[in-house]
């Protein structure tokens, strides 16, 4: 081309005659005719691409040859930007309101419909309220393809249900009635206060049991495998072996998916689960339920980081199913839904609820010296009265977790990053836990001291201690990479990090809260609530009347000595009304760096958005929007636009995270 824009001439070399090409043995699919496609019909699909501005469905025509294996729901292949993507088909219309030329779909992958139009929605429901995308919550809602898997028949449980039973909820007035309404095919929803001593699990699958009788099926979702392990037996016992499946992320990929097509085909009715089971596409959904709704397993850590009891009430809400929000302790959030008359309060009465909770003695730890103690004499005295199992809960695990100098109190820095010294186990030596060198010797830096003493114990250390003040007592541990989930009733002395208590037949004689002032000590909004509910679920472990001692300040124990979880949800929602945090108010935290969130600090969101920050957050700077309840929409939607013009600019996203746990 010459300067002015034209075509120049170039010479060639001579063109060589090219040579015969054979015929191709491959049979080639006919493409339409131009003038035909216009009578053709239209898929429209949902393109896997992480591009927030290509956040909607997209038009193509079904080839003649394709016509019959379209449907919705199903996983196709098509031409987009280029090249082959994977896409689900969302609905098959006849013509398009697309104004240019539609290109043809490549290739159906499958005719198995698992984009089930009610999760669909949902999906776009979850993707608008957490401000993120439809594909991003897709990749949650359905599980990878396995063919082999795929090309089976699901198995339909026959023969009569086990007849319907409220046995398990005789210790709470309205129960039976709770159970009766799911029964009679109603939605009744009800925030419950679980006691100890008692099986939830029983209780939760009787009620998925009423539901299926009135032909309604059930989701319950619970923190982890080890609670689902739990659950999946007594369901099992409950209705009978073949009516419910499990749905987790730690199942292998043809076992969740050989799951996730029983439920999608309707041969099963019943889920029980982790939180990627909120999403299962139950037919007739009757009930959903959660148990423990306060464990931070339920939040999930990827985009757009959206919360399991809200997907099920919103999911509720939709298809008008029974709700059934259950735990030892209870959140701010689930006090909310009492509070605004959204859920019944289902609470056993006061002299039952006193009843079942241990009787919690506390102590500061103190001896008669003065001097606190690693073991006080309350904790010593009631472990030597025990006649069974005994349960210590230590917030730490590890041998010593920090160290400082024994005559100084300075604490120990390693020389060579000044990181955190620690030790990992008897005879282990000192060393750094950010880079690893070892200190040994070690020298205080202040003083030069050579004595480290441990501020912080974890649950090893503690088991060296109690091993020596108990010496009859077998000294067991859970926490960390090893886990128990189960014990043998015995005289044993069970040292267990929060979340990691394993169960016992018959439930413990005793149970000992340790240094609960370390675990309130955290900068956490949560913290009360979050303590709270992990001393909550240990107590809930002991055996009928039996004794617990929590050793911290009695001021702020005392919930646990009035055994009033529900006294605690409704102060720490007052707190957060006067704060306007959720679930009072709507909260957005966006991180990315500082030349992209200044324009953001400054931008108009909706009327009543309060802007805080932007504030350094490791690598980045987080800003901070507070809005009303009532304006919640409109600030998931303003997040969203600004995502969408950065994917346009093809510029990298910024984080956004709606009401996230902690901030």
């Amino acid at each position: 081309m010459d300067d002015d824009g034209q075509l120049e001439l170039v010479s060639s070399p001579k063109p060589r005659k090219p040579k015969p090409r054979k015929p191709s043995a491959r049979k080639r699919t006919e493409r339409p005719k131009p003038e035909a496609a216009s009578v053709l019909p239209v898929a429209r699909v949902v393109v896997d691409s992480p591009l927030a501005h290509l956040d909607r469905p997209f038009d193509y025509i079904v080839p003649t040859t394709l016509d019959d294996e379209v449907v919705p729901g199903c996983r196709v292949r098509v031409r987009f930007s280029g090249r082959l993507t994977d896409a689900f088909v969302v609905d098959r219309v006849e013509t398009s309101d697309h104004e240019g030329s539609l290109a043809f779909l490549s290739k159906v992958v499958s005719t198995e419909p698992v984009l089930s139009p009610l999760v669909l929605g949902l999906c776009r429901d979850v993707a608008d309220r957490w401000a993120g995308t439809l594909n991003d919550v897709l990749r949650l809602a359905v599980p990878p393809r396995h063919a082999r898997d795929e090309a089976k028949p699901s198995q339909v449980q026959d023969g009569a249900l086990p007849p319907i039973t409220d046995d398990a909820w005789m210790s709470w007035p309205h129960g039976a009635s709770f159970v009766a309404a799911l029964a009679a095919g109603e939605r009744p929803r009800a925030c419950w206060a679980a006691l100890p001593a008692h099986e939830p699990a029983q209780a939760v699958a009787e009620a998925a049991l009423a539901a299926l009788h009135a032909g309604r099926g059930t989701i319950v979702c619970v923190p982890d495998v080890r609670d689902v392990a739990r659950w999946d037996a007594v369901f099992a016992a409950v209705l009978g072996e073949g009516r419910h499946v499990v749905l987790t992320g730690a199942q292998k990929p043809a076992e969740r998916y050989r799951s996730f097509l029983a439920v999608s085909r309707g041969a099963v009715q019943v889920v029980v689960g982790t939180r990627g089971a909120a999403f299962a596409p139950v037919a007739d959904l009757g009930l959903v339920a959660m148990f423990d709704d306060g464990d931070d397993l339920f939040a999930e850590p990827r985009a757009p980081y959206p919360h399991t009891r809200e997907i099920l009430l919103t999911r509720a809400a939709r298809e008008g199913a029974g709700v059934l929000i259950g735990g030892h302790a209870r959140t701010a959030e689930g006090q909310a839904l009492v509070e605004n008359g959204w859920c019944a309060d289902l609470v056993a009465e006061p002299v039952t609820r006193r009843l079942r909770w241990p009787t919690v003695e506390v102590t500061d730890g103190s001896v008669d010296g003065g001097a606190p103690a690693r073991l006080p004499h309350a904790v010593f005295r009631a472990i030597r009265a025990a006649d069974g199992p005994v349960l210590v809960q230590v917030p730490r695990r590890g041998y010593r977790t920090s160290l400082a100098c024994q005559r100084c109190r300075t604490p120990a820095r390693c020389t060579q990053c000044s990181g955190p010294l620690f030790q990992g186990g008897a005879g282990q030596p000192v060393a750094c836990r950010w880079c690893g060198t070892e200190a040994s010797p070690w020298s205080c830096r202040e003083c030069g001291g050579d004595q480290p003493r441990s501020p912080v114990v974890g649950q090893l250390r503690t088991a060296e201690e109690y091993a020596k003040a108990f010496p009859e007592h077998e000294i067991v541990t859970s926490g960390g990479d090893s886990v128990l989930d189960t014990i043998v009733p015995s005289r044993v002395i069970v040292l267990a990090t929060p979340g990691a208590e394993p169960h016992t037949s018959g439930g413990y004689a005793l149970v000992v809260l340790m240094d609960t002032s370390l675990m309130l000590a955290r900068d956490d909004v949560r913290v009360v609530e979050e303590s709270h509910r992990r001393w909550f679920n240990a107590l809930a472990l002991a055996r009928e009347t039996a004794p617990a001692v929590a050793v911290g300040d009695p001021a702020a124990l005392q919930a646990l000595v009035r055994a009033d979880p529900i006294g605690l949800a409704s102060r720490e929602l007052a707190g957060r009304a006067e704060t306007h945090l959720p679930p009072v108010g709507r909260l957005a935290t966006v991180d990315g760096p500082a030349d992209v969130l200044g324009p953001l600090a400054t931008r108009e969101w909706t009327p009543n958005t309060e802007i805080l920050g932007p504030v350094p957050v490791d690598d980045l700077e987080r800003l901070v929007l507070r809005a009303p309840r009532r304006e919640g929409a409109a600030l998931a939607s303003a997040l969203q636009d600004v995502q969408a013009e950065r994917s346009a600019d093809k510029l990298p996203p910024v984080r956004v995270r709606i009401d996230p746990l902690t901030f």
